[in-house]
């Protein structure tokens, strides 16, 4: 199904008119403006010059077009209950990076020196994307998102591996040096194995912030980058269906 279509649908699915996109633009043109908005974090004044109308009209289209895109294509989006218990999983949490709001201190990490949401994504050994979270606020650790999400509940974590954040999960994650003595030389060589395995989650987030708008500040309002993020999230899996 294209995605106009999809657009069209969803419009029509939860009751919306037509028109909640700018009507100067049509259908397609703000689809193909919420599309690079998010794909590229494309300044809004700069669509608009390319496409001949205000920067409130380009606004509007991404506002309007956006939280359908992501309800059009919410059922590419695996949930928690749907992974394999019987698979093995590499996981890490990641920043998705926002403006510094005053008024949100909760969105301030402490380990990466900035604001933003936090999703945990989880790979196969095979490096196949296979769950994303629902973003959290910024300031929390990997263990307290992982655990809000759930997705260990009916799971066995000893399947799951992950950094040194995870520790205390049940996971395989590399061993903490003790405060009383060095590593010995066999838990040094088992952390050097756990990390040649743990790139390929790295590499699986990397992927997912080609999508600009997840690498680089959001800028609209904060109450809108949820439902942002959740649309990426159904715009990349959807891509690499």
């Amino acid at each position: 199904m294209k995605l106009s279509s999809c657009v069209s649908w969803s419009a029509a699915a939860v009751g919306l008119p037509a028109n909640t996109w700018p009507p100067i633009l049509g259908l397609f043109k703000p689809v193909v403006v919420a599309l690079t908005y998010l794909r590229r974090n494309r300044a809004q004044a700069e669509s608009g010059e390319t496409f001949g109308v205000s920067q409130p009209t380009i606004s509007r289209a991404i506002s309007g077009v956006t939280p359908l895109l992501g309800k059009a294509l919410s059922g590419y989006v695996p949930t928690a209950d749907e992974l394999d218990g019987r698979a093995q999983y590499i996981v890490d949490g990641t920043l998705l990076p926002c403006w510094s709001w005053a008024s949100h201190p909760e969105l301030y990490s402490g380990k990466h020196k900035t604001t933003g949401m936090n999703v945990q994504i989880a790979c196969t050994l095979s490096g196949r994307l296979t769950w994303i979270s629902d973003p959290v606020d910024g300031c929390h650790h990997d263990t307290y998102c992982l655990s809000e999400s759930g997705v260990l509940l009916t799971l066995d974590p000893g399947n799951w591996m992950g950094d040194k954040g995870y520790i205390g999960n049940g996971m395989i994650t590399p061993i903490k040096k003790p405060m009383h003595r060095d590593l010995l030389d066999w838990e040094k060589e088992f952390n050097t194995q756990i990390n040649k395995i743990r790139y390929i989650i790295e590499r699986t987030v990397a992927n997912f912030k080609t999508w600009r708008i997840m690498h680089t500040d959001y800028r609209r309002p904060l109450a809108t980058f949820t439902t942002t993020i959740s649309t990426v999230i159904a715009l990349h899996f959807y891509a690499t269906a």
